[in-house]
């Protein structure tokens, strides 16, 4: 087995242990530094790149100011098909299937001419758990 295959399981084995979060580059990087896993930042870039080439991991590009985000796609959760709830206080994802949600996406087409890609939609807030912390 290749070096660079070690480096790609280890990286795929950590986004499906955390594959309710949109993970960056440094997050990542960081970890495996706590971990004393030796890959570099640049091996990162590549092996996610191939690994979003294949299908295996979503690329999210959230603004200008914050760097790519990745997420493993689990083949329960079909993204396409639902909206995102990101906790702008721990990061958690939620995969948001709603009914109401597709109402609004299909509002917008039919009042505003624009089609709206659930799979890229992410509505920022505070997770339960974390408005429960605010509230204490």
């Amino acid at each position: 087995m290749g070096y660079n295959t070690k480096q790609r399981e280890k990286l795929l084995e950590y986004l499906i242990e955390n594959k309710e979060q949109h993970m960056n580059v440094q997050k990542i990087n960081s970890c495996f530094v706590n971990e004393g896993i030796n890959v570099g930042t640049a091996t990162i870039y590549r092996q996610l790149d191939k690994l979003v080439e294949q299908g295996i991991v979503r690329k999210y590009i959230i603004d200008e100011k914050t760097g790519a985000c990745y997420q493993y796609i689990d083949s329960e959760n079909d993204c396409h098909r639902h909206f995102h709830l990101k906790c702008t206080r721990c990061g958690k994802l939620i995969h948001l299937t709603c009914d109401h949600l597709s109402g609004l996406g299909d509002h917008i087409y039919e009042h505003h001419g624009f089609r709206v890609d659930p799979s890229k939609t992410v509505f920022y807030g505070l997770c339960a758990d974390c408005e429960g912390a605010v509230q204490e």
